[in-house]
């Protein structure tokens, strides 16, 4: 099954669950990464080449770190044969050191070589990366373990969020997605 939204999925999985050999499955070998980060709460290198790099970072360096991930691509999946596709995504993680909760929001934006359907080129944007202390987890984990995993209605994840002032502005951002574009080869 090689689609964009397989590669998605796949990607997802290596991620959060720090499965870094699934990447084979979600990457070409010379896939580019580029990071924009709008906040100070996270640090990732800014540009990143070739599949094994990006697994560094994204996968066994993240692993490290964090655990009790989710990832949620915020739109239906892409078609099959997209080249491109662009959509909201929401993480909620633990810090493994600190038991502290972080929620996240941005955008990704995937580019997909056309004969695999594996990624390209992928650049991650984070607008939000909130710190929630570690009495907060068991709720944000109560939340995210419920909402349909890893494609999720915008509506589903705002309608369920927890009231807690930090994720104002996650909240927000999701909350104007307008932003989801799907192209589909000519």
């Amino acid at each position: 099954m090689n689609t964009a939204q397989f590669s998605i999925q796949q990607y997802i999985r290596a991620k959060d669950g720090n499965r870094p050999h699934l990447l084979d499955q979600a990457f070409t070998a010379t896939a580019i990464l580029d990071m924009v980060v709008h906040t100070g709460a996270i640090t990732f290198p800014d540009h990143v080449e070739g599949r094994t790099a990006i697994g560094d970072v994204l996968v066994r360096r993240f692993g490290q770190t964090f655990e009790n991930v989710y990832t949620f691509c915020l739109a239906a999946p892409p078609p099959a044969n997209a080249e491109a596709f662009q959509c909201k995504w929401l993480v909620a993680m633990s810090d493994k050191n600190s038991g502290e909760a972080r929620v996240g929001c941005g955008l990704y934006d995937w580019q997909f070589d056309l004969r695999s359907q594996r990624v390209e080129r992928l650049t991650i944007t984070i607008e939000h990366m909130k710190t929630l202390p570690a009495t907060d987890l068991p709720m944000i984990m109560a939340w995210v373990s419920t909402l349909d995993y890893p494609w999720c209605r915008p509506e589903a994840m705002i309608d369920n969020a927890p009231d807690l002032d930090e994720l104002l502005e996650v909240v927000r951002c999701l909350a104007n997605t307008g932003a989801v574009k799907k192209i589909n080869p000519a």
